[in-house]
């Protein structure tokens, strides 16, 4: 039987890719894969490699007691490492830096395969990457040097982690660092990157989705719906995407091709400049109906500014609806 991937998602948003065997409890194969996870007994006694499971079919050995881990924690997913064996790839939330595991970021190049220019709104730059071909969450992101500088900037990938190439979805910032590069960017010309980052990823799909996006944080709900596409899901998802102006719309070919693949999912887009004459106009609260959030039972995605992330929480807020989980991720753009 073949391993397990399993990964580490740990509190400072560093990701690390594991194997574990099909009888390997997972404490062991981060150790044989030299990365220190918080333990002291290994014996299921003292509770301090205890972590929540966010996705994954698992065993956990009944070797263990009640003070490390009790019923009603089993039961809300919390895991103990040193008692628990997969059964299926895995995602793990580590409640500690990566540092402090011995860890940390993982680095890899990738060389130009095509940069697609969107008017004045954003570019879509397409790597491919030598194998082993690195592996993320999606929704996560990298961080990738800008070629004759020493700063990096953080992208969002677009495309699925099954996918043979690497695409990111990157605003065009006037005099911006990364924009002036890639204006004269060439196939074959090399990037160094760090990652995976971050906790904003897909979660297992146990309830209704909701995907929120502003401008070019529509890439992370591209790479989720790679997924949801190659996993089948059976819960509704729609998506509200939103921009600035009409040409910022873009990928929306591609939307309306996952809307074909995949049975419960629609999408609806907006612009919010009054002189639009796009059919929606306005921003995504304004689309956003109660009927969508199906009385909390959801979970609710969103990648956008700072002041969507603060008008969507306004608007649950106002409307007295808490969803069963809200994840966002807020981004600036550096210039």
């Amino acid at each position: 039987m073949s391993s397990f991937n399993i990964a580490l998602n740990f509190e400072d948003g560093v990701t690390r890719f594991i194997q574990c065997g099909p009888q390997e409890k997972i404490l062991d194969a981060a150790y044989r894969h030299q990365i220190n996870l918080p333990m002291d007994c290994s014996d299921g006694v003292c509770g301090t490699c205890k972590c929540r499971a966010e996705s994954g079919e698992y065993e956990l050995i009944d070797d263990y007691i009640d003070e490390a881990l009790t019923e009603q924690e089993a039961q809300e997913g919390l895991v103990l490492t040193c008692q628990m064996i997969p059964q299926a790839d895995c995602v793990l939330s580590i409640p500690v830096t990566s540092t402090m595991c011995k860890t940390g970021t993982e680095s890899f190049e990738g060389a130009v395969a095509a940069v697609r220019r969107y008017d004045d709104a954003a570019f879509e730059l397409t790597l491919t990457v030598a194998e082993p071909h690195p592996t993320f969450l999606p929704g996560q992101y990298v961080n990738i040097t800008v070629p004759g500088s020493e700063e990096h900037r953080s992208y969002s990938f677009s495309s699925g982690p099954n996918e043979s190439t690497m695409s990111f979805l990157i605003k065009q910032v006037p005099n911006g660092l990364m924009s002036s590069w890639l204006e004269g960017a060439q196939v074959g010309q090399e990037l160094q990157m760090t990652g995976p980052l971050g906790s904003f990823y897909l979660r297992s799909v146990t309830r209704p989705l909701v995907f929120l996006a502003g401008g070019t944080g529509l890439a992370p709900f591209l790479s989720m719906l790679d997924v949801l596409v190659a996993q089948g899901c059976t819960q509704p998802v729609h998506l509200i995407y939103g921009v600035t102006r009409d040409q910022d719309l873009v990928l929306v070919d591609q939307l309306e091709a996952y809307a074909q693949r995949l049975a419960n999912f629609s999408f609806a887009t907006t612009v919010a400049d009054p002189e639009t004459s796009h059919p929606r106009k306005g921003y995504v609260t304004h689309h956003l109906e109660p009927a969508m959030l199906h009385e909390g039972n959801v979970d609710v995605y969103l990648c956008g500014p700072p002041p969507m992330v603060d008008a969507v929480s306004d608007y649950m807020r106002d409307q007295n609806m808490t969803p069963a989980n809200f994840y966002y991720e807020r981004f600036i753009p550096s210039v």
